[in-house]
């Protein structure tokens, strides 16, 4: 939290003075300041906590894929037979989707690595090439 700003959870000039004015106008505004002034900083923590909490419930009304759960029953056998064979439908569907993904995955990191093998060879090539021009031709001593 930003400790310059001027309403921070704390007993500065104008945070007592919120306070007072709040009790002049309405109590329950002046209480409210003061248990911001008393319990301000906790805030945070509550926060989280409570984010935490409702993330938590709401990820029990979820299947373990991740997909909602669809055992729902709406008291029409036909209407709960053609949902559950659109939703089955859908969820071959986005298996079909994610195969096709993993397969573009691998093709695209093969031609990364197909590119980078063929600069790296290039860079070696260079470098054998440079360091044969910069030694000259070689000169074979021999033996008489």
């Amino acid at each position: 939290m930003n400790q310059s700003a001027l309403l921070r959870p704390d007993w500065t000039p104008a945070t007592i003075a919120l306070m007072i004015l709040g009790f002049m106008v309405f109590w329950p505004l002046g209480l409210a300041m003061l248990a911001y002034i008393i319990f301000g900083e906790r805030l945070r923590g509550f926060k989280r906590d409570v984010n935490q909490a409702t993330d938590g419930f709401f990820a029990s009304c979820r299947r373990p894929n991740g997909r909602h759960r669809s055992h729902f029953s709406t008291g029409n056998v036909a209407f709960d037979d053609w949902r559950k064979a659109e939703i089955d439908r859908i969820e071959e569907e986005r298996r079909k989707l994610d195969e096709m993904r993993e397969e573009f995955d691998a093709y695209m990191r093969e031609l990364r690595r197909a590119k980078d093998q063929e600069e790296f060879d290039r860079f070696m090539r260079d470098r054998k090439n440079n360091k044969r021009d910069d030694n000259g031709p070689v000169a074979e001593f021999q033996t008489p």
